[in-house]
């Protein structure tokens, strides 16, 4: 009769290395939380990488997502063979090649982009996402089957072992994003933080390599780690760090940057055309006469008539400040104007470099939420914010025009700047805009800054009480020359529960992606 022991056999991984203490798994542990938060940080750091060029949109958010989601997806499944199969490979390899695939992103940036332009929005997003950051993301989903292959020292442990290394990588993953979102971005700005990830992913594979030496016998060479840790952090830091902020744009300077929050906030000049613009991400949205100070956004002559619509008026609101023009052309009529920006950048900019000056209030915020704030009611309404080829849509519902008709005086105008095409078949964002407003407003009239254009700035006035113009006999004629008929003839109504205003803008974007790049060039939508 053959003899049973109660004799435990060692499992794979008791095999492969001594019995593993607290600080042995507190080590993989931070790991697993380091790899966590860098996952999350590419992630968002993406839509300042490719937003400049593709737009921050639902497009590229969904582009960016599903190729995180894919990478980790096949990270987790190929880095669950290899730890069961390839002994050789240590999870020191995988962070060291990480680390590699991360500080190459700023360098293949620019033309990777530039080679996916040709599929579209959607196809140059999402082949730009997958090329850029695929590689890194794979590699960084491999560190979690690698941990738990080593941090398990038995299969009544696997369960246990494995639900700890994935919530304490989600951990990670959480501080990662805060830390991103609240802190690190507007101070560092985006290249050097990825720069700063590849070489802590190269730190952390160099410490990797000194534990798996000293406790897990792997026979590294400690003297070659070091040796290539070292030849690829200076490469990273002479062929990476080398190029920040040394960009190169023919025929434009660059006079004023800060990357904030919300955006990567610019003031360029080009001398030769006498222009200075003020870019946020890849969107022009102010600009003047170098000599003069004049404002060269056709669309602010269009909505620099408002006054004229009711001549009593006393005070504005301005939603979108951008260059702030349209704040000094109100003060010609001796209205008061208060404004709201989003991006303090964006105010500063305005202040220090163009020809602002206030008259109101100037509100740092996001709109939606600081116009509830307001315990005011205004003559003038002007809701301009137009940015990227695409708007934020939460500006462009039925709840926010209610809102802000909640802030007009009784006979009150307000005045909305769409950008849209004039195209056959591409008039339904217009067309949507339009019906919703007419939902609130009794009264509506539509101007367009240039009539003949193609792309072009389709600009509301909309009331309670009918608009007749007063002025300048001169400026009416102008005024009446852009006059078009928008009938809303959509059941399209956009409300906050359904807004489809980013797919049917598509076309859109991709045309002010080309006039952007035939004002300022094709180099400055690139970090």
């Amino acid at each position: 009769m053959a003899k049973h022991s109660n004799k435990k056999e060692p499992s794979a991984s008791a095999a492969q290395h001594p019995p593993l203490q607290a600080v042995d798994r507190g080590l993989f542990y931070l790991t697993a939380s380091i790899t966590g938060a860098t996952v999350m940080m590419i992630e968002l750091l993406g839509t300042r990488i490719i937003g400049p060029y593709y737009g921050v949109s639902m497009i590229v958010w969904s582009s960016l997502l599903s190729t995180a989601l894919l990478a980790l997806s096949i990270g987790y499944l190929l880095g669950g063979r290899l730890a069961d199969t390839a002994p050789w490979l240590r999870l020191s390899h995988i962070l060291l090649v990480t680390a590699v695939l991360i500080g190459v992103i700023p360098l293949l940036s620019k033309p990777v982009q530039l080679a996916s332009n040709g599929l579209g929005l959607r196809g140059g997003a999402l082949m730009s996402a997958l090329i850029l950051f695929t590689p890194c993301l794979l590699a960084l989903g491999m560190v979690g089957p690698y941990v738990i292959k080593i941090a398990t020292s038995g299969l009544e442990r696997v369960g246990r072992t494995a639900g700890t290394v994935y919530a304490i990588s989600t951990l990670g993953s959480v501080m990662g994003t805060l830390l991103l979102g609240f802190f690190l971005l507007p101070l560092f700005g985006t290249e050097n933080i990825v720069l700063s990830l590849s070489l802590l992913m190269l730190v952390l594979a160099f410490l990797l390599a000194l534990y798996e030496n000293l406790r897990l016998n792997a026979g590294n060479s400690l003297v070659g780690w070091g040796a290539t840790t070292a030849v690829l952090a200076v490469a990273l830091l002479l062929g990476v760090g080398s190029t920040l902020g040394t960009r190169d744009y023919p025929g434009s300077e660059v006079v004023f940057e800060e990357e904030t929050h919300y955006g990567w906030v610019r003031v360029v000049d080009q001398p030769e055309r006498g222009i200075r613009w003020l870019m946020s991400g890849g969107s022009t949205i102010g600009a003047e006469h170098l000599e003069t100070g004049a404002g060269l956004l056709g669309y602010q002559q269009v909505v620099g008539h408002l006054p004229r619509f009711h001549p009593a008026g006393e005070n504005a609101l301005l939603v979108g400040l951008g260059s702030g023009h349209l704040v000094n052309t109100y003060r010609q009529f001796g209205v008061r104007t208060d404004a709201i920006e989003i991006d303090p950048a964006v105010a500063y900019a305005a202040h220090e470099y163009f020809s602002f000056e206030p008259t109101g209030d100037v509100i740092v915020g996001d709109a939606r939420y600081q116009i509830k704030q307001l315990d005011k009611r205004y003559d003038f309404i002007i809701h301009d914010c137009f940015t990227g080829g695409t708007e934020p849509i939460h500006l462009l519902s039925l709840e926010m025009f209610r809102e802000l008709k909640a802030k007009l005086k009784p006979g009150g105008v307000l005045a909305l700047n769409f950008v849209g095409l004039t195209l056959e078949g591409e008039q339904t964002p217009v067309e949507a805009v339009a019906h919703t407003l007419d939902q609130v407003f009794e009264h509506r009239r539509t101007f367009v800054s240039s009539p003949d254009a193609t792309f072009n700035d389709f600009v509301f006035f909309v009331s309670d009480r009918p608009l007749a113009l007063s002025g300048p006999e001169t400026a009416l004629n102008w005024l009446e020359e852009r006059e078009v008929a928008i009938a809303g003839n959509t059941d399209l109504v956009i409300t906050d529960n359904f807004n489809p205003l980013e797919t049917l803008h598509i076309a859109k974007a991709e045309y002010y992606r080309d006039l952007l790049i035939e004002r300022v060039g094709e180099d400055i939508l690139f970090y």
